[in-house]
C-alpha cells in the first residue's frame, strides 16, 4: 500500500462515513456494585493478587455510571457520529440467568435516549469479556450451555434499546476471551488449558449464532447484526521459507479462521482440526452447529492495532514470547509450541506494538476478498502512549495524532481500493482500566486524572474532532 497523503494532498472521505469512539463496560463503567449489579469474572480475576499492573481494579474506573452525561456532552462536543460502547451482562442479568434488573437496563436506556437527543448513533456490544461469575462458576465458555444464556441476555437487551439502537454487535474479540482468558490466563477468568480454550472458542462461535437469532427475533429488520473480530495480520519472517510460511498459516487459523470459518462459511478450516488434532478431536462441535454459527450478517466489525510476525520455531531458541499478548508461561496458541514470534520492526507504542499501518490496509483488504459485499467497520484502532498533561493543564500526544493520521490514511486508501468500509471507532475515547495492565496504559483520545476524574481532551481528541466534522484528515503537524 501506498500512504500518498500529504498536507498537499489531503484525504478526504465519503460523506456517509460513520466516525465513533469505543468504550467497554467494565473498563468505564465503575458502580460494580450498584443497582443489583453482581461480580464479572473480571471483577473476581482484577482483586486476586498478582493479576493485574499494581493490583488494579474497574471497581471505580473512570465513573462512567456517574457521569456518562458529562461524557456524551463531550462526545458531541468532538463532534463524533457514533458511539460504541458494551453492555455490562451482570448489570443486565446477574447471575446470567433469569429475568432482568430494570435497574440496570435503565442505565443503558437513558444512555442511548441521551446519545440520540445529541445527535449521536449508539452501537451495542453484548459482550466485551465480562461473564458473570455464576457463568463462570458453572463451567464458562468452554461449557455449552453458557452460549445459551448468551442467547438469552442477548434478547434481553435486544427487546430493551432495539427500537432505538441499529447497530448490534455480538462479541467483541472472542479470540481474546478464549485463548487469552482460558489458555494464556492474562485475561479473566485466567485459566490454563489449551483444550478448554478451542472448546471455549467453539462455543464463543454458538453464541454468536444463538444471539444473532435471539436479536432478530426481538429487533426490527432494519437493525444490524455483526461481530468485532481482531482477526491477526500474520506475517512469515521469510516469505520464502515454507516452514515460516507454514508457521503463519498455522496462528492465522488460531487468529482468525477459527472464527471467521464457521462464521463466514459454514465451515473450521481443516487445516485448523489437523494442527490442534493431538489436543482435541472437535467433538464438542454437535450436529447443527456450524449452520446455527452460520447466520447472515449485516456487517463486520475488525479490529487492529499490529501485525504479527513469525517463524518456524529454533528448538534450541530460548527466550519470551513476542507475541504482544502479555507475559505467561503458558501460550495462546494452542498446538503451537512449534512456532517462534518475532518484534515487529518499525517504531513502538507503549505497549511494545508496533506502528505499522499497512497491516489495517492488509485486513481490510483481506475481508474486502474473504466476504465480498459485508460491509466493513473498523471498531477498534488506536494507541497506548505516556501522555502527561502540562504545566497549562494540557494534554498533547502528537504520536497518537500521527498514528491516527497514518492508521485513517489506509482505511482511506483501502476504500479507494474497493473495501466497503463504513465506519470507523477510535479506540478509546476515555483513558481507562486497561485490562491486566491496570491503569498504567492509556489509550483514550481524552486524558482522565484517575484521582479527580477530570477529562481534558488531548491533542489527538481535538485532532480527531476536526476530522469527524469535516471528513478531511488535518495535517498531522497541525495540532
Amino acid at each position: 500500500m501506498s500512504d500518498s497523503a500529504t498536507p498537499a494532498t489531503p484525504v478526504t472521505f465519503p460523506p456517509a462515513f460513520l466516525w465513533g469512539a469505543a468504550t467497554s463496560a467494565y473498563q468505564i463503567e465503575g458502580a460494580v456494585r450498584e443497582d443489583g449489579r453482581t461480580p464479572s469474572i473480571w471483577d473476581t480475576f482484577s482483586h486476586t493478587p498478582g493479576r493485574t499492573a499494581g493490583g488494579d481494579h474497574g471497581d471505580i474506573a473512570v465513573d462512567h455510571y456517574h457521569r456518562w452525561r458529562e461524557d456524551v456532552a463531550l462526545m458531541a462536543d468532538l463532534g463524533l457520529g457514533a458511539y460504541r460502547f458494551s453492555v455490562s451482562w451482570s448489570r443486565v442479568q446477574p447471575t446470567g440467568r433469569g429475568p432482568a434488573v430494570q435497574r440496570g437496563l435503565d442505565f443503558y436506556r437513558r444512555l442511548v435516549d441521551e446519545l440520540l437527543a445529541k445527535g449521536i448513533k449508539p452501537a451495542v456490544t453484548l459482550y466485551h469479556w465480562d461473564l458473570p461469575q455464576e457463568l463462570e462458576d458453572a463451567g464458562g465458555w468452554p461449557e455449552r450451555d453458557t452460549a445459551y444464556r448468551f442467547a438469552e441476555y442477548a434478547g434481553i437487551v435486544g427487546e430493551a434499546l432495539g427500537d432505538r439502537v441499529e447497530q448490534w454487535i455480538t462479541l467483541n474479540e472472542p479470540w481474546c476471551s478464549a485463548f487469552l482468558g482460558y489458555a494464556s490466563g492474562v485475561h479473566a477468568p485466567g485459566r490454563t488449558d489449551p483444550v478448554s480454550a478451542l472448546r471455549a472458542a467453539h462455543h464463543l462461535n454458538l453464541a454468536h449464532g444463538l444471539g444473532t437469532q435471539a436479536l432478530r427475533s426481538v429487533m426490527p429488520a432494519r437493525n444490524q447484526v455483526s461481530l468485532s473480530l481482531n482477526t491477526g495480520v500474520i506475517r512469515p519472517l521469510s516469505p520464502n521459507d515454507p516452514a515460516d510460511v507454514a508457521a503463519a498459516r498455522k496462528i492465522d487459523n488460531l487468529s482468525g479462521g477459527v472464527f471467521h470459518g464457521p462464521i463466514l462459511h459454514g465451515a473450521y478450516p481443516e487445516t485448523l482440526l489437523e494442527a490442534t488434532s493431538s489436543l482435541t478431536d472437535w467433538s464438542c462441535v454437535e450436529d447443527g452447529d456450524l449452520d446455527l454459527i452460520h447466520q447472515p450478517l449485516d456487517a463486520l466489525g475488525l479490529n487492529y492495532y499490529t501485525p504479527t510476525l513469525v517463524s518456524a520455531a529454533d528448538p534450541n531458541a530460548k527466550g519470551p514470547r513476542a507475541d504482544g499478548h502479555g507475559a505467561s508461561e503458558h501460550s495462546p496458541w494452542p498446538a503451537a509450541d512449534d512456532v517462534a514470534f518475532h518484534q515487529s520492526p518499525g517504531e513502538q507504542t507503549e505497549m511494545g506494538w508496533s506502528v505499522d499501518p499497512t497491516g489495517l490496509h492488509e485486513l481490510l483488504m483481506r475481508y474486502h476478498r474473504e466476504a465480498p459485499g459485508l460491509p466493513l467497520y473498523i471498531t477498534e484502532n488506536g494507541a497506548a502512549y505516556d501522555d502527561k498533561p502540562d504545566a497549562d493543564g494540557k494534554v498533547h500526544d502528537p504520536e497518537r495524532v500521527a498514528y491516527l493520521h497514518s492508521h485513517l490514511s489506509a482505511v482511506r486508501q483501502a476504500i479507494t481500493d474497493g473495501a466497503d468500509v463504513r465506519g470507523y471507532f477510535l479506540w478509546s475515547l476515555l483513558d481507562n482500566f486497561e485490562w491486566a495492565y491496570g491503569y498504567e496504559k492509556r489509550f483514550g483520545a481524552v486524558y482522565v486524572d484517575y484521582t479527580t476524574q477530570q477529562r481534558t481532551p488531548k491533542s489527538s481528541a481535538l485532532w480527531y474532532a476536526r476530522a469527524a466534522k469535516s471528513g478531511v484528515l488535518p495535517d498531522p503537524e497541525d495540532i
